[in-house]
């Protein structure tokens, strides 16, 4: 019992010690097309921004501007980040816990209209009905759409994708997992034409879930 109480203390303590802090980022680019790198993160969000500016957020333990990495290549802006490691971690404690730890999210506000490529492994992905053609690339994650605007292309080797999409064409693929569409499901398989519209949104998926509604 006594082992059982600390234990608990021991947790209760070094959680508190993992509070996050915020840093921004704020600038401007002419390039049109933004690749965002999420490796180290557990979370990101994607938001509309209402002015021209790009605004990156970072929560982590100790957080700066040096932490969000800003380069302009070939016409495309890249935003990676540097995620400080905890100074205090060790092997008896990772013992106890699980491998994703809440150690560092992200939130990025962007212009509409930008085209955005985002790439990670194991990361969960939020779009707040980000209104700009969108093309992600993970390993595993839950990824929440909101309401697609435009143009998506989605490949997720597991996990779970949900969204809502509008009048579009619409390719929805997973060879292990389920897809439903509207309440319905479907085999490995949905695709939907609309030939009065030229948007497209395009879902792959080798073992995740598709769980899709008509707005």
């Amino acid at each position: 019992m006594k082992n059982y109480i600390f234990l608990i203390c021991f947790f209760s303590v070094s959680f508190l010690g993992f509070s996050q802090k915020k840093a921004i980022k704020k600038f401007t680019t002419a390039a049109k097309t933004i690749s965002i790198f999420t490796e180290g993160l557990d979370d990101f969000v994607l938001e509309n921004s209402d002015s021209e500016f790009i605004e990156v957020f970072l929560y982590a333990e100790n957080p700066n501007k040096q932490h969000i990495i800003v380069e302009e290549k070939n016409r495309e802006t890249e935003i990676r980040f540097k995620i400080p490691v905890f100074k205090n971690e060790d092997e008896i404690f990772r013992k106890y816990i699980t491998k994703r730890l809440k150690r560092a999210t992200a939130t990025i506000k962007l212009p509409k209209n930008s085209a955005i490529s985002i790439f990670g492994e194991n990361i969960n992905i939020t779009s707040k009905s980000y209104n700009g053609d969108l093309r992600v690339f993970i390993e595993n994650g839950i990824v929440k759409l909101d309401t697609i605007q435009q143009n998506l292309e989605l490949k997720v080797f597991s996990g779970n994708i949900l969204g809502t999409f509008k009048k579009t064409n619409l390719k929805a693929v997973s060879n292990l997992g389920k897809i439903k569409i509207d309440g319905n499901f479907y085999q490995k398989k949905y695709q939907e034409k609309e030939l009065s519209v030229t948007t497209k949104v395009s879902i792959t998926t080798i073992k995740g879930n598709i769980f899709l509604t008509h707005q």
